[in-house]
């Protein structure tokens, strides 16, 4: 496969996961909406996770291919990897509280419990994609 056409695509992965930095602040904002567009909210981020979630199989699968093709430290493709696979399972355990989030506003019940979980996991996604840009930038650290 071209080397700019593997780029591009794990360029477009990164994008998707863009939407991992910006949550804990949309999160926040919900908040202040009532119960109808909390629920509508809740829905909307359920679907753009499980957009970020396909750009995270996108990421796995570029950028899998070129670490085999680049020079890498062993440490930082572990790390990487690790990272990666953090917000795999993030992104994941973050689904269930979305969902029941969603059902208990329409069932007009507490759902402090869930955003709380909600709003841990977001922020630990946000830390993630950080932590791992900061090693696709500064590869030479490690």
């Amino acid at each position: 496969m071209n080397w700019s056409v593997l780029m591009f695509l794990h360029m477009i992965g990164t994008l998707t996961l863009g939407f991992y930095l910006v949550l804990p602040f949309i999160l926040g904002r919900t908040e202040k909406l009532s119960s109808a567009a909390k629920e509508g909210s809740l829905s909307a981020i359920g679907a753009f996770n499980r957009v970020a979630q396909y750009g995270l199989v996108i990421q796995l699968l570029t950028g899998g291919y070129m670490m085999t093709k680049g020079e890498y430290s062993v440490p930082w493709m572990i790390i990487v990897t690790l990272l990666l696979l953090a917000m795999f399972a993030l992104g994941g355990i973050m689904s269930k509280p979305l969902r029941l989030a969603a059902s208990g506003i329409k069932q007009s019940r507490d759902v402090s419990r869930e955003t709380g979980k909600i709003r841990t996991l977001s922020a630990l996604l946000a830390v993630c994609l950080l932590v791992m840009v900061f090693f696709m930038v500064f590869d030479e650290i490690i």
